[in-house]
């Protein structure tokens, strides 16, 4: 088996290749180098040794980042309050406790297991440690805070708690992933599979990881027996320490589940992190509840289109915060219009055709980017086409105005669509809204995205739907809506800002 060291020549063959099973000419693809840590003692180990380095990092950088939000929050609730205030030692007692309750809900264990490291996903325990530690705080009188802390205060405390915590911690893990050094993958399964997860470790904020080795199931036959072999687990450990591979991604067949836990242990035997691409979450999604019935795991799948009571919140959620957006940036709309009729001849507003819930249609509003005759000029630049699968895109657009340019680089363009979510033919978040002919492209149960209104912005919005193709972003979309929750929403929307002023995720 020869590997690829990264500057175009090939290593010695590993000694042991075939005695574990692994033929030498098809054993592992596309092998990197290996990048050296700045950061000390991490450099120095290889394989599921660094692992454990790097993750400890990541919770050391989490455990630091705490203690400071929670020391500043206090800190700026007794300098900014109007009465003499004081903390007390019971405070500087109180942070090992706190920081034990954030360790017991699992906010210092998360990292290791995922291979996309994000804070937002964790907000709502964030938001339960500054809850709990405001009202303690609140109740217990002169003894945190000599003075004792009123309502406006203790509110302050909480608003203060959570905004830092979550921003002490996406602040750490920023620092640490642009030190640490690449989490190194190998994959195991097909190499669709393998292209794919290729393709979402680059481009992406909250990752650094990428596929330095590809192994076909079929070569993982000895890997996967149920017998216990120290013999055969010190061939992987030193296979791992070798290819210096931190974490393996298994993309499993339907027909080999068995196989599937046995390799699974095994990798975890010797400290390799595991992770595992479910073919089933492609067609039930993420949110689902786990029954364990007398010893015996259950998984319990949530019905696919929202409840009455659901579809009203989320449309309350929609009315409020259009209402709200309009009232706000009206200022703003009105300006960019008096700019698009100064800068060429045409209407403010585009006008365009889209599909929308249960496949009715609307005219989908948008600040005018283009020049009035864009559409007449379409055919003449489809040789130009950088876009997949039925969708028209061009990164330099003739059509469009020196206005228009301006207008899509920050995404003001998107404003108007605010006025179609008060009419109720959108909402602030949902599956993308597609022109006839795209959605005549989509099939089968892919069409069920039609169950919930097209939004403004949605996870495609968040991973830039000029990289996606229409076959993905549909499926996209159908996993929103089976998982639909309001928190989803929220985070959606809050990773949308971010992306749009930096073109990123969170």
């Amino acid at each position: 088996m020869s590997v690829d060291t990264g500057s175009g020549t090939e290593a010695a063959n590993v000694p042991w290749a075939s005695s574990s099973g692994l033929p030498a000419s098809r054993g592992f693809l596309g092998l990197g180098a290996r990048r050296r840590s700045a950061v000390t003692g991490i450099a120095e180990v290889r394989g599921p040794a660094a692992c454990m380095r790097r993750d400890a990092l990541f919770r050391r950088a989490l455990l630091v980042a705490d203690v400071v939000a929670i020391v500043v929050a206090f800190s700026l609730t007794v300098e900014l309050s109007s009465r003499s205030l004081q903390l007390t030692w019971a405070f500087i007692a109180g942070i090992p406790i706190l920081l034990v309750g954030a360790k017991l809900t699992g906010l210092y264990d998360r990292d290791e297991t995922l291979l996309r490291k994000t804070t937002l996903d964790e907000a709502p325990k964030l938001f339960q440690l500054a809850t709990l530690c405001a009202l303690v705080a609140w109740l217990t009188g002169g003894l945190i805070v000599r003075g004792a802390l009123d309502r406006h205060q203790a509110l302050f405390l909480w608003l203060a708690l959570a905004g830092l915590l979550m921003l002490a911690r996406a602040g750490s893990r920023a620092l640490v992933l642009r030190v640490a050094p690449v989490e190194r993958c190998l994959f195991i399964g097909d190499e669709v599979s393998a292209e794919t997860i290729r393709s979402k470790l680059t481009g992406h904020g909250g990752v650094k990881a990428r596929v330095v080795a590809h192994l076909d199931l079929d070569k993982v036959a000895p890997w996967s027996t149920d017998t216990f072999s120290e013999t055969r687990l010190a061939e992987i450990r030193d296979l791992a320490q070798t290819l210096d591979v931190h974490r393996a991604i298994i993309a499993p067949r339907s027909a080999d589940a068995g196989e599937m836990l046995n390799l699974v242990r095994t990798l975890k035997a010797v400290g390799v992190r595991v992770s595992v691409l479910p073919r089933l979450l492609e067609v039930v999604g993420s949110s689902v509840e786990f029954d364990d019935l007398h010893g015996v795991t259950v998984m319990g799948v949530r019905r696919f289109d929202l409840t009455r009571s659901s579809a009203r919140f989320k449309r309350v959620f929609d009315l409020f915060g259009a209402a709200l957006g309009l009232l706000a940036i009206s200022p703003l709309m009105i300006a960019i219009a008096i700019a698009i009729k100064l800068d060429s001849r045409g209407p403010v507003f585009f006008r365009q055709l889209r599909v929308g819930r249960h496949g009715r249609r609307f005219q989908m509003l948008k600040f005018r980017t283009m020049v009035p005759e864009a559409e007449a000029l379409k055919e003449s630049l489809r040789d130009r086409n950088e876009a997949k699968e039925g969708l028209f895109k061009i990164a330099l657009d003739p059509r469009v105005t020196r206005m228009g340019r301006l207008l899509r680089s920050s995404a003001l363009d998107e404003l108007p669509q605010l006025i179609n979510i008060v009419m109720g033919e959108m909402s602030l978040v949902g599956p993308r809204p597609l022109v006839v002919d795209e959605d005549q492209r989509v099939e089968g149960w892919h069409r069920r995205r039609l169950e919930l209104m097209p939004g403004m912005t949605g996870p495609w919005q968040i991973l830039g739907p000029a990289r996606v193709p229409l076959r993905e972003m549909v499926a996209i979309d159908y996993l929103y809506v089976a998982n639909w929750s309001l928190w989803t929403d929220i985070k959606i929307l809050l990773r949308t800002v971010p992306h749009v002023l930096g073109r990123r995720g969170l």
